[in-house]
């Protein structure tokens, strides 16, 4: 199983799902992205905010893909770009950080560790751009069936589990945020190792050890 980690261009903008490809919830205030939604061009408004970011600030989302299709994808700016960050109860993101806004991963490809290979890809970008730190809004009750903003607020349990800390309490929505050296500092991804590892070896080799042991015991 290959896995890549590319940005998002206006060519693979189309690679997002149908639901987030046309989804403005974070790249314009409520009035205009119910406006454009009425309009019935959303996807539009979304191609114009992902061209006008690329040109005046760079990167600002990471697609994953396994064995070439797309399995998820995060996206991220700074607040200035992102209308609906001051519309919650917690903002607003601290003048250090850029706000990783939307993050989701395809059904099939869960628990495999793709969110953690996501965000590092984002701090990895972030760092050479000389940012401090990740924040986001996450969503303390998603999934319920009162939530508004459909899926595009990120459950907070996902954040807490790529490393975030949660830096101010909301029912809701808490901000979160994650300070870049700790997510490079992190190792590869346990599972995805794994994977490499056992399906590059033999049934036989894998019931005898591939390297000495590096601890000896006493008794």
């Amino acid at each position: 199983m290959s896995r890549r980690l590319v940005s998002l261009t206006l060519d693979t903008l189309e690679d997002l799902p149908r639901p987030c490809r046309a989804c403005v919830y974070w790249e314009l205030d409520p009035v205009a992205a119910d406006r454009a939604c009425a309009a019935g061009d959303p996807g539009l408004e979304k191609e114009a905010w992902v061209s006008q970011t690329l040109l005046e600030w760079g990167s600002c989302g990471k697609l994953a893909y396994v064995d070439g299709m797309p399995a998820g994808f995060v996206m991220y700016a700074p607040p200035a770009y992102l209308p609906r960050a001051m519309a919650f109860p917690t903002s607003p993101v601290s003048a250090d950080a850029a706000l990783l806004t939307t993050a989701h991963i395809v059904a099939a490809f869960a628990g495999g560790g793709l969110g953690r290979m996501l965000v590092q890809g984002v701090a990895r970008d972030l760092t050479k751009r000389g940012i401090k730190a990740i924040e986001a809004f996450g969503d303390a009750r998603f999934g319920e069936t009162d939530d508004r903003a459909g899926g595009c607020v990120a459950p907070a349990d996902f954040f807490l589990s790529v490393g975030f800390k949660t830096v101010r309490q909301h029912p809701r929505y808490p901000r979160l945020r994650l300070e870049l050296r700790t997510a490079l500092s992190w190792k590869s991804d346990v599972e995805y190792a794994l994977e490499k590892l056992l399906g590059s070896m033999s049934p036989e080799s894998l019931l005898r050890p591939v390297r000495p042991a590096t601890r000896t015991t006493t008794g």
